[in-house]
């Protein structure tokens, strides 16, 4: 792999596993520093297998340098403490990637959403809550420097009905942080873009398909690596054009086809024909 991040540093959140841990170890096998968040610090700390320390250290192993913070994203403290840290340790930060993100293992139920859990509202805090205290700390970096990228990973429930209420608020929300955010960072060569992801292979998707193999026949061929994203990310953050596509929400697939990069060898469908599209934004400006 082509060290196309050498000397770059970043934060991807919510990486312990899943798509955060694969756009992490992405960005590592490019050369970046990768600052790796969660909680899950010994396996069993969650029902899913995964750490922030595996997966830092699978960063390193990729060929970048990854560090493990153990981080709450419900504790605006101790976000504070990682990036004063990040800035401390590095001087700068070039990439952000907003991924942490609350996950109900009654998401993908059927039902109306007042007959599962209250619990899965809190989505709204950690996922679309942190994404924004911690673009609030980066763009406080970033501004200053005169650079950076910050990426929400969000799909395409930011504009259909995926997986019921709280799901679809959360990734319109980040949708539209991108959006307003990349008009706040113009003028200072910060750019914001969300990213919609297709179904990643991932262990929570795997368990899931397992459960149920004939409904999902056909669909682990289609999904994507979460390495994938990450490879999006770092091509983007590369992109001479990049400050023309700020603010914008960019289908992953389609982008990675913009950019000439496939996924092992294969190249992922944008589902924009059966799902739709990112809803245009009206141009209006009031302060």
């Amino acid at each position: 792999m082509s060290k196309n991040l050498s000397g770059i540093v970043a934060i991807v959140t919510g990486a312990s596993r899943g798509a955060g841990k694969g756009i992490a170890i992405a960005l590592g096998a490019e050369g970046a520093t990768v600052y790796v968040t969660g909680r899950s610090q010994n396996e069993g700390d969650a029902a899913l297998p995964g750490t922030i320390h595996a997966t830092a250290a699978a960063v390193t192993a990729a060929g970048g340098k990854g560090i493990a913070v153990t981080v709450d994203h419900t504790d605006d403290e101790q976000v504070r403490q990682l990036f004063g840290r990040v800035k401390n340790d590095q001087g700068k930060l070039d990439i952000l990637v907003n991924n942490a993100t609350f996950i109900h293992d009654q998401l993908i139920e059927g039902g109306g959403f007042w007959e599962k859990s209250l619990d899965l509202v809190n989505i709204l805090d950690v996922g679309l809550r942190s994404s924004y205290v911690a673009s609030w700390h980066a763009a406080k970096i970033m501004a200053a420097q005169k650079n950076g990228l910050i990426v929400f990973t969000s799909s395409f429930g930011g504009n259909c009905y995926m997986h019921g209420a709280a799901y679809g608020a959360q990734k319109a929300g980040v949708d539209r942080f991108a959006h307003d955010m990349a008009l706040d960072l113009k003028g200072y060569n910060v750019s914001a873009n969300s990213i919609w992801m297709g179904m990643l292979r991932t262990d929570r998707t795997k368990r899931v398909m397992d459960e149920d193999a004939a409904k999902y026949q056909g669909f682990w061929d289609i999904a994507e690596t979460p390495e994938f994203t990450g490879h999006i990310i770092s091509a983007l953050y590369r992109d001479p054009a990049r400050m023309d596509k700020s603010g914008q929400v960019l289908i992953g697939a389609e982008l990675a086809q913009d950019y000439g990069l496939s996924d092992e060898g294969r190249q992922p469908p944008s589902h924009r024909p059966m799902l739709g599209a990112p809803a245009p934004v009206n141009p209006a400006v009031v302060q």
